[in-house]
Parts: structure tokens; sequence; C-alpha cells
């Protein structure tokens, strides 16, 4: 009979693989709930040759595809920058907003630690009542406009980024010299960035209470319900330098998050070894972000086309009925990662085979290439 030990890594691995499963369903159903606030963006903001309804997709799967709050954070700017000319990013501790980066002013860093005045005005405003706040520039921080300058139409934006019920960072956005400035763009990604930073925490908390778990005598007739007793903060990385006086917020409340895995799936076999076990760590850490990268972009296919899937499979034509969307992807997944480690594994290819054709190819239909 397996020793202790034995047994406690087998259970780890069946909860890992209940964990990694769900991935891509949280992430698809982050997708449809973001996608769901797409219609009541104005046409008028896709015109002019500017940033279209797909472009706001791909920006939500480049925001989807960080694995860290870094990662996250910095996508939510470089994808901001397509809807306003301005965007910088004030992480809250106790009551102060202090500067973290920023896109169109220069540097990155350019904003890094400006405390951003919270008594007043638009930031004020979007924190306390925790919606998007447009305002004029002469609203904004003094300070903040004679270092930083403002827009030439006067126009700003303040969103807040909430995470369980605590503003936790708030974004600036303006037009800068050009005046591009599509409030409700922002909103969307700031709404997906609040919601991967929540599912990656407590993903990772949940793989951390695992790997504490005592060594245990024999194998459980089905996985306990795993209770995670605290939010962990996401933004705790980015404590600002300069912290202002707390004012009133409140509190964060306790999270709970149920993780139940089968009874099959405790007493499972060892999986396979990690097939990226060879490279080296960048090269596998490559690899992985190619492959969620993939999934993200077939998701979004079976979300926007879900009869076209379905009568694709049945007739056997699908890849006829998505090229347009397939290619579209192919080539946004080649972008990205075409000239990368990962351009030997053909994960996007593998991913509308696996996901669209449930491993079938003759459900992609003859056109469709090998």
């Amino acid at each position: 009979m397996a020793d202790s030990k034995e047994l406690q890594q087998i259970v780890e691995r069946a909860v890992a693989q209940v964990l990694n499963s769900q991935l891509p369903a949280l992430q698809g159903q982050l997708v449809a709930r973001v996608l769901a606030e797409l219609p009541a963006i104005p046409a008028a903001t896709q015109g002019h040759g500017g940033p279209t309804q797909g472009n706001l997709v791909q920006a939500v799967a480049s925001i989807h595809a960080g694995t860290t709050q870094k990662e996250i954070l910095r996508a939510l700017l470089d994808a901001g920058s397509l809807y306003g000319s301005r965007v910088a990013l004030f992480v809250v501790k106790a009551g102060a907003a202090n500067g973290w980066q920023g896109r169109g002013f220069g540097a990155e860093d350019a904003v890094k630690d400006f405390a951003l005045d919270m008594s007043a005005g638009p930031a004020a405003h979007a924190y306390h009542n925790r919606n998007a706040t447009p305002a004029n520039i002469a609203e904004m921080d003094r300070r903040f406009v004679e270092q930083f300058g403002g827009p030439h139409n006067e126009q700003i934006l303040v969103l807040p980024l909430v995470l369980k019920d605590k503003v936790a960072a708030l974004l600036y956005a303006d037009g800068g010299a050009e005046g591009m400035l599509d409030g409700a763009s922002l909103e969307v990604l700031v709404l997906a960035t609040s919601a991967w930073l929540e599912v990656v925490s407590l993903r990772k908390q949940a793989q951390r209470d695992m790997g504490d778990a005592p060594a245990m005598e024999r194998p459980p007739v089905a996985a306990p319900v795993q209770t995670v007793s605290s939010f962990s903060d996401p933004f705790a990385a980015h404590t600002p330098k300069h912290t202002a006086k707390p004012v009133a917020e409140p509190a964060v409340e306790v999270v709970e998050v149920a993780q139940a895995a089968s009874a099959a799936a405790a007493s499972a076999p060892a999986t396979a070894a990690d097939p990226f076990a060879g490279m080296s760590p960048d090269d596998a850490d490559t690899h992985r972000k190619a492959q969620r990268f993939a999934r993200l972009l077939v998701d979004e296919i079976k979300l926007y086309n879900q009869a076209k899937v379905a009568e694709g499979r049945r007739n056997k034509d699908l890849y006829d009925r998505l090229k347009e969307d397939i290619e579209k992807s192919r080539s946004t997944f080649q972008k990205r990662y075409g000239s990368t480690a990962a351009a030997s594994g053909d994960y996007f290819q593998k991913e509308v085979v696996r996901s669209l054709a449930e491993d079938d190819y003759a459900v992609m239909g003859a056109n469709f290439r090998r």
C-alpha cells in the first residue's frame, strides 16, 4: 500500500488536474460576461479607422493571457492605449492613490509614485461611488495638470478597478492631443481586468493551500471542499512608497471558494511528465502562454458563432462556415507567437481541432488543412 507521502502527491496531482481543467471554462465565462457589455458601445466610436469591436475582443484576450499581476496590469494599459491617447494606473492603498505606470505620458514610469489628490474631483468621485467618472481637466488634481498637462479637448475619464467590493486602483484616461477617448471600451477593459485578477488570485491561493496541506493516511473517498479564509490582494506587490492619511472605506468581505474534486479524480493515476520539462524556464513559460492564448481565441470564436459551430459539426463543414473567424484569429496568434519558441507547438491549430471539432478532423471538412 502506498505510504502517506505518495498518497499526498496523488491527491495534489488530482486537485491540480481539476483546477487546470476548470480554467478554460472560467476564461470563457469571463469573456462572455465582458462581451455582454459590447452592445452598449456606440457605433460612432468604431469609425474613422479607429479601433473596432474585434480589436476590443483581442484586447480582452490579451488581458486574459496574463498569468501574473504585473502582466495583467501592463496588458490593461497597453490595451487601454488603443482607446485613450493617455492612460495611467494609480494603485489605491489605505485611501491613497499612487502612480504605477502610464502610456502616452512619455516613459512608462513617468507617473510612478505620483500621489493623486483623493480629497476631491473626479478621482474622489470614482473612488467613493465606484463608477466611471467623466470630467473636465479643470476638475482634476492641480498638481497632476501642472506636471503632465491636459488633453486638447479638456475631457478626461477616471475609472475604478474594483476587486471584491474594494477599489484597488484608478485608471485615468484622456484624449491627449489627438482627442481619442472611448470611455465605453475602457470600461469593458477595466471590467475584464478586475474579473481576471480575481480568478488568478483565487487560483493561486487554492494551489498554495493545497501545497501546505498535511499528508493524508489514506486516499479520500472524495476531495473535501477547500475554503479560502481571506482574499489574496492582487495589488500587494504594488504597495506605494508614499501613503496619505487613510480615508474610510468598506472592509473586504471574506471570499469563500469551493473546489470539489470527484472520487475518480482523487484516485486517478499520475499525470504524464511535463511536456516542457526539458526546456529552459523562459521557453516553457512561452509555450504555456501560447497554449492559453490559443484557448482564449478559440473560445471567442465559439462564443460568437454558437449556431454555426453546431451546424458545422452536424454537416461536417465547420471550417467553411468559420473560415474568416478562424483565419483572423490564426493571424493574431501568429503575430504574437509565430516567431517565438512556441511556434513549433502549432497550438492554435490543435486548439481549433480540440475545441471546435471535438478532436474529430472530419468535422472540419475537406478544405481544412491539417
